[in-house]
């Protein structure tokens, strides 16, 4: 509760972050990406601040959390990005990386930011989720009305229309596609 948080990429799983944000009552949840309608979509969620990626992300984003978030979760799958929401964390903070580079992609950071600023990076894998446990509490959630994950679903396709949800992803344009039968 309370803390500040920045989610980098709004995809699927960006925006399940960014919900889990809103759920567990964090002060301040900070949405990035370059997709307007996707940064449109975050607030509409619960995102409290909407921030551009780029150049300037990392400074708005620390102005906006008065010195970096206490959480930055990665989820787009790039290093770049990655070292961008490194540096978007504050002192004794954590950044969590959840997308997946390519194994060639290497990440640079401080070493010594670990110790002298206090820093965790973690990885989260399927978001650490344990199924027999998690699940029956989301979809309770889901049933209050605290876990809206059906906005997440931005088109349905038939088999026939699957390059064209491909083409989408390949655009970064929707959130969640299913291929109804």
């Amino acid at each position: 509760p309370d803390d500040r948080v920045a989610v980098f990429g709004l995809g699927g799983v960006g925006l399940a972050a960014l919900l889990g944000a809103v759920v567990s009552a964090a002060g301040t949840i900070v949405a990035v990406d370059v997709v307007p309608e996707k940064l449109e979509l975050a607030r509409e969620l619960g995102a409290t601040h909407a921030v551009r990626a780029g150049d300037d992300a990392v400074a708005e984003i620390k102005e906006i959390t008065n010195g970096g978030a206490d959480t930055a979760i990665e989820t787009v799958g790039s290093a770049r990005v990655l070292a961008d929401a490194y540096a978007a964390t504050r002192r004794g903070g954590t950044t969590v990386t959840v997308g997946l580079p390519h194994p060639e992609q290497m990440l640079s950071i401080p070493a010594v930011s670990l110790v002298a600023e206090e820093r965790t990076l973690k990885g989260s894998y399927l978001g650490s989720c344990v199924p027999k446990r998690d699940i029956p509490r989301f979809i309770d959630m889901y049933q209050q009305g605290r876990l809206p994950v059906d906005k997440l679903l931005t088109h349905k396709l038939t088999l026939y229309e699957l390059n064209e949800g491909f083409d989408r992803l390949a655009a970064g344009q929707g959130v969640r596609q299913a291929v109804i039968f």
